[in-house]
């Protein structure tokens, strides 16, 4: 059975993650996707390469795809585009805005040549405001976005980035949604669109919670925090300072139930959401709870004080324990739980390998690769990894000779630097 993007034509012409893996992820839906990078290579095949223009950073995020260097720079180059637009029904960019203009491939163009294509631009902060026109990766994002401050994670006193690049990834999901959606569309209007997403609204977006404010029981109180943050800031304390500050203006309470603890031999993660989950949980480690007793208050001094000792008893509790003998008592009561694990035990873990998430691919360089298969399950229109990503220039023939090139010309576009 074919998958739910069968005969969709898609030209890449991103970099680095959040473009190639939302492309990625649509090629898994049966887009027929074609990658457009520099002949040089797109910089992710540049990163720690293993072979010549080949990484893992870049055979992560672009199977399924086939490869079609071209030097946009150069007038025949863009007039390959230009001839593959017709039969394109989906463009997805990730330059800085001024770049496609410069390049002759901006939605105007191309929608002009096709009005039914759909047009995906993504940029770090969107095309109106002070910084648009700025470059942003990951870690600019997480930085102005207040994911970074938000995870408190931090080292010789300065705020780390979140592993792996959540802006990044978050935006590609976006992105493939974003397609998706515009398709549909278009299939009721017959007319295609451009969709911009950018790093900026993902990154607030995954902050629901934070990045609302209840006017009636928030306004005052973070009015007072931005004010101590500014005067903080004005008195060049360092960062751990501030972030203390602000740790304690919102009044964080230890999380009994909600985080992770040592084991005899591990860590095992606890996530009781609701008071009966955490009721079961405290019975099982044999702890009273003021919060289930009659008018409990948590935000009083005495529930702070509380919850600090009840954190202790738990950790010491759980130390107690190797990591297999807490999730066998924590399942047994039905308690969510489970092992912390790093990403490379995986590869052969039962549950991941029981919903076919884990294939073998074969590579045209690298040889037999071992991947994350597709993300959804469809009963109807099933998704398939159809290849490993390709080397560059790997289709370059097969595509030129498709638009009507001839093997002179093709020979003289690579003897010219237009492709390779």
């Amino acid at each position: 059975m074919a998958g739910p993007l069968d005969g969709v034509k898609i030209l890449d012409f991103t970099e680095i993650i959040a473009g190639p893996f939302s492309a990625m992820l649509l090629a898994d839906m049966g887009a027929d996707v074609i990658k457009i990078e520099p002949p040089w290579g797109e910089p992710w095949r540049l990163n720690q390469p293993f072979l010549p223009f080949e990484a893992r950073t870049y055979i992560a995020l672009n199977r399924g795809k086939r490869s079609l260097p071209l030097d946009l720079t150069k007038p025949e180059a863009r007039e390959v585009v230009y001839k593959l637009i017709p039969d394109t029904d989906v463009v997805i960019i990730n330059y800085r805005p001024d770049v496609p203009y410069n390049l002759g491939i901006d939605y105007e163009t191309l929608s002009a040549i096709n009005p039914r294509l759909v047009y995906c631009e993504n940029t770090a902060f969107g095309r109106r405001g002070p910084h648009s026109q700025r470059p942003g990766y990951d870690i600019i994002i997480q930085a102005m976005s207040g994911l970074m401050a938000g995870d408190g994670k931090l080292l010789d006193g300065l705020p780390q980035t979140i592993n792996p690049a959540l802006a990044d990834f978050s935006t590609g999901l976006a992105i493939a949604w974003g397609v998706s959606s515009a398709l549909y569309a278009r299939e009721r209007t017959g007319l295609g669109q451009k969709v911009e997403a950018t790093l900026l609204a993902t990154a607030l977006a995954i902050q629901t919670g934070p990045f609302m404010q209840i006017n009636m029981i928030e306004e005052e109180e973070r009015k007072e925090m931005l004010e101590d943050i500014a005067l903080l800031r004005s008195e060049g304390r360092p960062y751990a300072d501030i972030y203390a500050h602000y740790d304690a203006l919102r009044r964080r309470q230890r999380m009994v139930y909600y985080r992770t603890y040592q084991t005899k031999d591990g860590v095992v993660a606890v996530g009781c959401l609701s008071d009966p989950l955490r009721k079961r949980m405290a019975d099982v480690l044999g702890l009273h709870d003021i919060r289930f007793e009659p008018d409990y208050d948590p935000t009083s001094d005495e529930t702070r004080a509380f919850n600090d000792e009840l954190t202790k008893q738990a950790e010491t509790l759980f130390l107690e324990k190797s990591t297999d003998e807490w999730i066998a008592t924590l399942d047994a009561a039905r308690v969510p739980c489970g092992p912390v694990n790093f990403t490379e035990e995986l590869m052969h873990n039962e549950q991941v390998i029981s919903n076919d998430l884990v294939v073998d691919l074969e590579h045209s360089t690298a040889g037999t690769i071992r991947m994350v298969g597709p993300t959804l399950r469809m009963s109807e229109t099933p998704l398939e990894v159809k290849s490993a990503s390709p080397g560059l220039g790997e289709h370059t023939d097969e595509i030129l000779t498709s638009l009507g090139y001839s093997p002179e010309e093709m020979q003289r576009f690579k003897d010219d630097g237009v492709t390779r």
